[in-house]
């Protein structure tokens, strides 16, 4: 029964209405650092953010990349050096390409 009453007009908008209210008196109640992920997703709603998702797609592809390159490199102790090492090279180069952009 309580299903029917969620495609109601009227909660439906009481529910967008309400929502961004309420996660921010849950979240002035706890009171947490702005800086966490836990204050994004209270305030936003939002899991996980686009970039984050991104970058950590990202790392997977890198991660498989070198295990099909290298094999047995993951049991090696300098492995996770070599995808941060991997990871800032990307990154730095985007940063690069975005500065080189001509924007008019």
């Amino acid at each position: 029964m309580l299903n029917r009453f969620k495609n109601l007009k009227i909660v439906r908008k009481l529910k967008q209405e309400i929502s961004p209210r309420l996660r921010w008196l849950m979240f002035s109640n706890k009171g947490m650092k702005k800086s966490t992920p836990e204050y994004i997703k209270m305030i936003s709603g939002v899991d996980e953010l686009k970039s984050s998702a991104d970058e950590r797609r990202l790392e997977a592809m890198v991660r498989e990349q070198l295990k099909a390159e290298f094999p047995n490199i993951e049991e090696m102790k300098s492995y996770e050096f070599l995808v941060d090492a991997v990871m800032h090279n990307y990154k730095k180069k985007q940063l690069q390409a975005e500065d080189n952009l001509d924007i008019e």
